[in-house]
């Protein structure tokens, strides 16, 4: 039986097992064998981590977490966990071709998705002026002309963020009306750099190397017409992970894992979550990085707790001795 098993291989998954790992905890993390290393891995140049003076490529950093984390000793595989099972002192983790394993605490760091349009070419293009951080990447459209989808707090939130950056920005919504806040929508309304296109919706993207413009099909009347773009930014929204965990962990209004107040812990003793999977609000990097650092700290915590009630749980006890 394992001291802690990590499930999530971006940021906080990674951090998380550094610190673990550091503390003698011989973590295992649990990578997706497909989207190991989370959203990072569709960013190219990643130029707001600390450390990074030049800046560095998505996959690069995040080849770069893993090495730490397995140069102390933690154990990754590229496998996709299939079930949980999280109550009572055993953890079990089932696995798609690794078998099941069985741990004292579990670290849950599954992060979000963004909601993408479902375009064809969006997979194609990505990086390569689709976005769907500002925050991120917004460095890159310096004096070009692009667009924010989305009619919420966030598109309202990335348009006017963006106008520091773009000379244009247009905001597409399916609508006539924003759903953002009415404070949002001011802002937006007041910048000069900002034009709506109301009722449309883009149903193509264009450009052989990069986003050269758009199709968009009006809501009303289903007319086509086309735009030119040299960037495009999809904010309709994002989903925490946490289907693996829905009957089990509460989750918060938000949808995301409700955890105790500043620290990782769950309704469930010896589960702790990190990153955006508690995150509805800033979702970087560095602040996901940061919350798996907590989380192995709560973590280690929990489990020394375990060795000092040795007489409770032997096997559990026995298990965290061997390695604390």
């Amino acid at each position: 039986m394992r001291n802690v098993i990590i499930i999530g291989s971006g940021p906080a998954g990674y951090t998380a097992a550094i610190y673990a790992a550091r503390a003698n905890l011989n973590p295992l993390l649990l990578a997706s064998s497909v989207e190991a290393g989370g959203e990072l891995m569709n960013t190219t140049e990643v130029e707001n981590y600390p450390g990074f003076p030049e800046g560095i490529q998505g996959p690069e950093l995040m080849t770069k977490f893993q090495e730490q984390a397995e140069r102390f000793g933690t154990e990754v595989i590229l496998d996709d966990v299939t079930e949980v099972s999280l109550e009572g002192e055993v953890k079990t983790v089932k696995t798609g071709y690794s078998g099941d394993f069985e741990a004292a605490s579990v670290i849950v760091a599954t992060g979000s998705a963004y909601r993408k349009l479902g375009l064809a070419d969006e997979e194609r293009l990505s990086g390569r002026g689709i976005s769907w951080c500002a925050t991120c990447d917004g460095f890159f459209f310096k004096q070009k002309t692009i667009a924010v989808v989305g009619g919420g707090d966030s598109a309202m939130e990335e348009a006017t963020f963006l106008t520091r950056f773009a000379s244009k920005v247009y905001v597409i919504h399916r609508k006539d009306t924003l759903r953002a806040s009415k404070i949002m929508q001011d802002r937006a309304f007041a910048n000069d750099k900002i034009e709506f296109i109301w009722n449309s919706e883009v149903v193509g993207i264009s450009g052989e190397n990069a986003v050269d413009g758009v199709t968009l099909k009006s809501t009303v009347d289903g007319t086509e017409s086309h735009l030119e773009l040299g960037g495009l930014f999809v904010a309709i929204g994002n989903d925490p992970r946490t289907h693996l965990f829905h009957g089990q962990l509460e989750l918060t209004k938000d949808g995301t894992i409700a955890v105790d107040g500043r620290s990782s812990r769950t309704n469930l003793p010896g589960v702790f979550a990190a990153g955006d999977v508690i995150d509805p609000t800033y979702r970087q990097a560095v602040t996901a990085a940061a919350s798996g650092t907590v989380a192995a700290l709560d973590a280690e915590h929990f489990l020394a707790s375990l060795e000092q009630e040795a007489n409770h749980n032997p096997e559990i006890a026995a298990a965290v001795a061997a390695s604390v």
